[in-house]
């Protein structure tokens, strides 16, 4: 009998197990989330000190990295980082197994879905290589990474063109953060529950999807930047992006306001591990 991989898909996806350890993933990423908001703070309140001379910038690096390298630190870190693992892989692997499974009579829109959720596993499986660096003692610097796949790319013929398509890329997907927060789709992912916690959940999600997006637009920016001025130094990833921020115009009260959307977005994270549709 010929093996049907969809229906091989679909029994993996209602295994209870796997679905338990998936939802785990959501409350990884909402840890990672909380702390990379706790370092942009950081980060803002260094600045505004060392704005009024009295020194130093500083919180660490504000993206994937900053966060698993503290959890690295404290005690305890290694078996969170191990359970950051497993967690992370088991969701990246649940979100392709959704693309695997997905069904639309319409052929463009099962396609999008499928590209959707197998994007969003890519990114769950790639947070959990990093933690799995770190986990094994290793390190790992994503702004350094960012500048290298630039440098990479700027390098190679039509390199640029590619760079640019990259950034607008993510700029676009900070944009549908902004929007699904404005218009509060992501309560279709989960089982919004009735009176103030289902209203408390909401706001988080409303104030993180935003704040969420906010940052990955200013990232795809940062990328376009690199590929028009040739200088993949600015290319500098989540980190390079939130401090940006801190450059601009008020820019201190704008990091401190996306941290604590980052912050809002980790712990509806959080709660999704409870709540979300699996």
């Amino acid at each position: 009998m010929t093996p049907n991989p969809k229906r091989a898909a679909r029994d993996v996806s209602q295994s209870r197990v796997f679905r338990g350890v998936a939802r785990s993933g959501f409350a990884v990423n909402g840890l990672i989330h909380v702390l990379i908001g706790a370092i942009a703070i950081g980060v803002a309140v260094g600045g505004a000190r060392g704005a009024g001379g009295s020194g130093g910038s500083g919180g660490g690096e504000a993206d994937q990295s900053g966060a698993l390298k503290q959890l690295a630190a404290t005690p305890g870190g290694l078996f969170v980082l191990w359970a950051a693992v497993v967690g992370l892989f088991a969701l990246g692997v649940w979100q392709l197994v959704q693309a695997v499974v997905v069904s639309d009579p319409d052929a463009k829109k099962k396609w999008g879905r499928r590209a959707s959720e197998a994007g969003k596993g890519v990114v769950y499986l790639a947070i959990g290589v990093t933690a799995l660096v770190f986990a094994l003692g290793g390190s790992s610097n994503s702004s350094d990474s960012s500048k290298t796949l630039s440098a990479n790319l700027l390098s190679t013929p039509g390199g640029v063109f590619l760079l640019v398509a990259l950034g607008l890329a993510v700029l676009g997907g900070g944009i549908g953060f902004v929007v699904i927060g404005v218009r509060r789709t992501f309560r279709k992912q989960i089982r919004v529950p009735a009176g103030t916690a289902g209203r408390a959940v909401t706001v988080l999600g409303m104030v993180g999807y935003i704040a969420k997006g906010i940052a990955l637009a200013v990232v795809g920016i940062l990328f376009v930047v690199a590929a028009l001025t040739a200088d993949p130094q600015k290319a500098s990833g989540l980190d390079g992006a939130l401090k940006a921020l801190a450059s601009l115009p008020f820019g201190i009260v704008v990091l401190v306001a996306v941290g604590f959307g980052l912050i809002a977005y980790g712990v509806y994270l959080g709660a999704r591990a409870r709540l979300a549709k699996l």
